[in-house]
């Protein structure tokens, strides 16, 4: 409806229903009828639902918080209404803490070491290429850092190495721990 109101003036309502493949009376059909049991109620939650979104205190509440004070006020409407409702109309509730572990601060204008591979990980033989990754992984106890070192012929984990904290001996660790469990086959 709203995509032919808005061209309907440039094109008019039959060409822009025959490139959309269904026939002008359906579109003034649909113009002609009133709104739905749903639409109407919608709208009148929309209120109710921005009424306690804004007596938070600066929109702090969630869908969770505002269906509980709105059950709480014997305005009966579902959880995943008020989720969907909310969500139409741009209400979010306060998230607590950050949604991501911020491990590197990224500096545009500092040196970074060149692709000596040019992104072709493909070695002829084993210790020919070494990939290394540093990762994090959240646990019960929290944050976990994993730094591992993978050869690329046969795709096997030589050297890893775990720490609590995100040191810079950590990617040393698994590289000297790769050199040791492969120094029979380095040539």
């Amino acid at each position: 409806m709203r995509y032919i109101d808005s061209r309907r003036d440039r094109w008019g309502v039959e060409p822009i229903c025959r490139v959309l493949q269904f026939a002008p009376s359906t579109y003034y059909a649909t113009r002609g009828r009133p709104p739905s049991a749903r639409r109407v109620t919608d709208e009148s939650r929309k209120l109710e639902i921005q009424r306690v979104y804004g007596a938070s205190l600066d929109g702090v509440y969630g869908a969770k918080k505002v269906w509980k004070q709105l059950n709480r006020e014997e305005v009966m409407v579902a959880h995943c209404t008020v989720r969907r409702l909310m969500k139409e109309e741009g209400l979010s509730g306060a998230r607590r803490g950050r949604q991501f572990k911020v491990t590197t601060i990224s500096d545009e204008n500092q040196h970074r070491p060149s692709d000596l591979v040019d992104r072709q990980f493909v070695a002829s033989a084993p210790n020919r290429l070494w990939v290394a990754d540093l990762t994090y992984v959240k646990t019960f106890t929290g944050w976990v850092y994993v730094a591992f070192i993978i050869d690329v012929f046969s795709r096997f984990i030589v050297g890893w190495q775990i720490s609590t904290s995100l040191r810079s001996d950590l990617a040393i660790d698994a590289l000297e721990m790769a050199i040791y469990s492969r120094r029979w086959l380095i040539p």
